[in-house]
């Protein structure tokens, strides 16, 4: 599948890599539909900070989008590794595919190690033309798609169920 692919971290009762993935020719799509959702004030959707008619109203918008999603739990992990393993196995599964962007929401914590890690994924995997970036959440909006549903995944319940029908897969890395 050609796609572009969007991914979070959360850490909140293991450590999980969420990876949604959009057709190229969804994106102008998707992005207008998610920055429809940032409120005035706001400069991005951050699902932890919204309450949870808002939240039904996010993941209504997403439904819509059609993303399809894999989460990776490197929560078995040594805390140091944890996030380097998710993206070995991110990769590893990218390279299956026509994937040819990744982008990352940037955090400075990680930023040499995920630079240092995807290089040497990618070549491993053989598929050094798979691009990567790190943009900011409020630089990325369709980085909210990842937020949302790895929030729902460790939330449990009720939004977990609701969020399943988007998640294609959970690898344990």
């Amino acid at each position: 599948m050609t796609a572009h692919v969007f991914v979070d971290e959360s850490k909140r009762g293991g450590y999980l890599v969420t990876a949604a993935a959009v057709l190229p020719s969804d994106l102008g799509r998707a992005r207008q539909a998610v920055r429809g959702l940032i409120l005035p004030g706001q400069r991005r959707l951050h699902f932890t900070h919204e309450n949870d008619n808002r939240r039904k109203q996010i993941l209504d918008v997403i439904a819509e989008l059609h993303p399809a999603v894999t989460i990776y739990d490197g929560s078995a992990h040594d805390r140091r590794r944890q996030r380097e393993a998710c993206l070995n196995g991110l990769v590893a599964d990218l390279a299956t595919t026509s994937t040819r962007m990744l982008v990352l929401e940037t955090d400075e914590s990680v930023l040499d190690l995920d630079r240092r890690v995807l290089y040497r994924s990618t070549r491993l995997h053989g598929c050094e033309a798979l691009e990567y970036r790190h943009h900011r959440a409020h630089e990325e909006p369709l980085l909210a798609i990842p937020d949302a549903l790895a929030w729902c995944r460790q939330r449990g319940g009720p939004w977990k169920t609701r969020a399943k029908d988007f998640v294609v897969g959970v690898k344990i890395v």
